[in-house]
């Protein structure tokens, strides 16, 4: 489990393609610094992967088929930065908001622009998750958590502060580029929840 407050940024140092699968080689100084091992769980733009392979700074994650269809995984070439966020531990605050690494889908940046102090960007997602994506709700973009400030039938806008853009790859995001959506794992129990209810009624209706 992660908070979706990214840690530190990586670099894609080497792709390896296999048949439907494939295998990223990161450079991140971070897995250093919080003793990293082989096994360990991180958060690469929002998906939680196992390291499968440590060396000095640099480690190994293998990427299978369905993660590769439903992220952007699929889109990284060597040079390319990720956002990096280690498990979550018993001890470390909650900053952010509970995210599990569990990418829904993909969204498509549509615009962004400057107001005052932030920047906002608004994000194009499939409609089928409009129910779970609610104004001053959650949401995890490539990771990072943050606070839906405006939604429509297949957009909504989020607001960054200067400094998550620093410290993140938002920072370097332009129209048309694509981003990994997590939804609130809280709003998917609810949701579920009621629609268990609603099918059970039907059936005891019938």
């Amino acid at each position: 489990m992660f908070t979706g407050i990214v840690r530190s940024i990586g670099t894609i140092k080497a792709v390896e393609k296999r048949k439907a699968s494939q295998r990223l080689l990161i450079d991140c100084p971070l897995v250093t610094k919080i003793h990293a091992k082989i096994g360990d769980s991180l958060a690469v733009n929002g998906i939680c992967l196992t390291i499968t392979k440590l060396q000095e700074t640099t480690f190994a994650v293998d990427v299978m088929p369905e993660t590769i269809r439903r992220t952007n995984l699929a889109t990284v070439r060597v040079g390319s930065q990720v956002n990096i966020e280690p498990a979550l531990r018993a001890s470390d605050r909650l900053d952010g908001h509970f995210v599990l690494g569990h990418v829904d889908t993909i969204g498509t940046v549509t615009s962004h622009q400057v107001e005052g102090n932030a920047t906002v960007y608004q994000i194009r997602f499939p409609k089928k998750y409009r129910p779970l994506i609610i104004e001053k709700g959650s949401i995890a973009v490539d990771g990072v958590s943050l606070t839906v400030t405006q939604v429509n039938d297949d957009t909504f806008s989020v607001s960054l502060i200067p400094h998550t853009l620093q410290e993140t790859i938002l920072k370097d995001l332009n129209d048309g580029e694509v981003v990994n959506l997590e939804t609130d794992i809280l709003g998917k129990y609810i949701l579920s929840g009621r629609e268990a209810e609603t099918n059970e009624q039907v059936k005891t209706d019938y």
